[in-house]
């Protein structure tokens, strides 16, 4: 029998249990009530940022972008689309690096938009520039199947 896995909510940030076959049947939050997976990429502040990162037993993919960056309003409707298909193995988080401008010191986010990957708490990946929606799958899914095979 595998572990439950813990599922961070996106509505109320409550670290949910559950196991890994109730991935796909639209798990609800046991706090609040609500889905757990929306199929769409997360904006978070620096604290919700911290709370899916280390509490979250899935892979979490951040955007750390700017509201003034084309490249990164332009990538966002792929990011949208990725989430689509990326959700529930992979946990799409957005972090604006204007308003968290800890998060992106922290990480050495020097250009943006950035993509980087993290798994259990750490960061395993990085994809610098815009990326298409069928690369940011692609990328993602080699990724997360590299530093699992570790």
């Amino acid at each position: 029998m595998t572990e439950p896995l813990h599922i961070v909510c996106p509505h109320c940030d409550a670290v949910n249990r559950l196991s890994q076959q109730r991935l796909s049947d639209q798990p609800v939050c046991g706090k609040c009530s609500r889905e757990l997976f929306m199929a769409k990429p997360l904006d978070v502040s620096s604290v919700r940022f911290a709370r899916h990162i280390e509490r979250s037993d899935i892979p979490v993919l951040v955007d750390f972008w700017a509201p003034w960056c084309g490249p990164c309003r332009q990538m966002a409707p792929a990011y949208q689309q990725a989430a689509q298909r990326l959700e529930p193995m992979v946990r799409l988080l957005k972090v604006d690096t204007e308003s968290a401008q800890d998060v992106g010191a922290r990480y050495n986010i020097r250009s943006i938009p950035t993509l980087a990957l993290f798994l259990r708490g750490r960061e395993v990946a990085r994809q610098p520039g815009a990326m298409d929606a069928g690369g940011i799958v692609a990328w993602t899914q080699a990724q997360v199947q590299a530093a699992t095979a570790r």
